[in-house]
């Protein structure tokens, strides 16, 4: 089921300048609820751990303009769970997809990215995968949404948005927090001026686990190629907390474990910090400056994340961000001259000093967000050829105040940044710590 967007909008185009336009079905056009065939994207879920079978999946097969075409998974069990959920999310609308029931089963990404029917794929594997398969993706001509946090480093995270970039390719960072009503009212608000001239934002996050299993080496489970779900990351011999739950999807232990994420620093602040630039206008700059301090488990833990944290990132208006792990609900609060904002997860409704400010109308003239789904975001995106809300730019930047903060904890000092050059003025050591170390060969990056 191949699309083709500029045969497609050459037709309308055609049909709406021809002296005697041809007659054409509703259901040809997509009226009544009804997409056609060729005006469908096509989909294919790489990763298919507890975020894809809970959110993703679910949310692209049940928009009429989607159809998920393809599935990959270095774990077998979750290819066949996964296939059976979507044959069964499918069953349901035989009359809308008609190709369905059964979907190909991939174990290795490249080959779903071969196919030149895919249009697009969401990737929602473990961190270490994310640039890696964006830009084999991108370099495949295919759309990408990507789970957060979007970058491993610094340094991959401005590889991939120039990649990104100059290949036109619409990219969605897949974080829903723009896409929550407390956090998109609180922006509005913020960047039209209610609060007055914003001076500190504050974010909180969950503490991490300070507590790491013990290593126990296990053989590796038949139904995962475990090479293969290692990709760039150094080799090291399995343990299923290293990995994930085999048959079942409990909170996965390589989310502890530096080879393949960062922890709280980047997995949760990424939501909250998101917002804090939105809220300031800097999600296409950053900081000036950063200090930080943090606690990570004891030398030789398999779990070795940062897992209890605060980092500061002062902007060169003096603003100020504190990013912090709390017992709180995680929330980001914008302080201003003439009033704070404070908007929590969980659906806990907007706070706010003076209360009134919440009742204020945003005018006709001043500055209005669209409130959407993220993905229905990226969908709209790649039919239209637009821009998402969160684009490669944006999760780039965003990321990169964790990664900052991580640095500057690791170090244990300030540290001056320059966020046009994207380094740490005359500072080797700092500049050090912007890439990771090569990854494993065929998985090296390049542009």
């Amino acid at each position: 089921m191949t699309t083709n967007r500029m045969d497609r909008r050459q037709f309308l185009r055609v049909a709406a300048t021809c002296a005697t336009p041809a007659i054409i079905p509703a259901r040809a056009l997509g009226a009544d609820g009804n997409v056609a065939p060729s005006n469908r994207t096509t989909l294919g879920m790489i990763g298919l751990g507890r975020q894809a079978i809970a959110y993703n999946l679910p949310f692209f097969t049940s928009q009429s303009d989607c159809e998920v075409v393809a599935l990959c998974d270095a774990d077998r069990w979750r290819l066949e769970v996964t296939e059976e959920r979507t044959a069964s999310y499918y069953g349901e609308k035989k009359n809308r997809c008609p190709k369905v029931p059964k979907c190909p089963r991939y174990a290795d990404f490249r080959e779903v990215l071969g196919r030149k029917d895919i249009d697009a794929v969401m990737i929602s594997t473990p961190d270490h995968w994310h640039v890696p398969m964006s830009v084999a993706a991108v370099k495949a001509g295919k759309d990408v949404s990507c789970e957060k946090p979007l970058t491993r480093s610094i340094a991959e995270g401005r590889l991939l948005s120039d990649l990104v970039a100059r290949h036109k390719t619409i990219f969605r960072t897949d974080s829903e927090f723009r896409s929550i009503k407390q956090f998109h009212r609180a922006v509005e608000l913020v960047r039209n001026g209610r609060i007055g001239k914003l001076h500190t934002i504050r974010t909180t996050v969950p503490i991490g686990s300070s507590t790491s299993p013990p290593f126990v080496k296990m053989p590796v489970p038949e139904e995962l190629d475990y090479d293969f779900w290692l990709g760039p990351a150094p080799v090291k011999p399995y343990t299923e907390q290293r990995v994930h739950q085999i048959q079942g999807y409990e909170r996965p232990g390589w989310m502890n474990i530096r080879d393949y994420c960062d922890g709280m620093i980047l997995n949760w602040t990424t939501h909250l910090n998101d917002i804090a630039q939105w809220g300031n206008n800097t999600d296409r700059t950053g900081p000036v400056a950063v200090e930080g301090r943090g606690k990570y488990p004891p030398p030789g833990s398999l779990w070795d994340v940062c897992y209890e944290f605060e980092f500061i990132c002062t902007y060169a208006d003096g603003v100020r961000l504190i990013c912090k792990t709390d017992t709180s609900a995680p929330h980001t609060r914008f302080e201003g001259e003439a009033g704070w904002i404070q908007a929590n997860f969980g659906g806990v409704p907007l706070e706010a000093e003076p209360r009134g400010l919440l009742d204020s109308k945003i005018g006709p003239d001043e500055q209005h967000f669209p409130l959407m789904h993220e993905k229905r975001d990226f969908l709209d995106a790649v039919q239209t050829r637009g821009q998402t809300l969160e684009d490669a730019e944006v999760g780039h930047r965003t990321t990169s105040l964790g990664h900052l903060g991580q640095i500057a904890i690791q170090l244990g000092r300030p540290l001056k940044w320059d966020p046009q050059k994207e380094h740490f003025p005359g500072d080797d050591e700092a500049n050090r710590l912007l890439s990771l170390p090569p990854g494993r060969s065929p998985w090296s990056l390049e542009a």
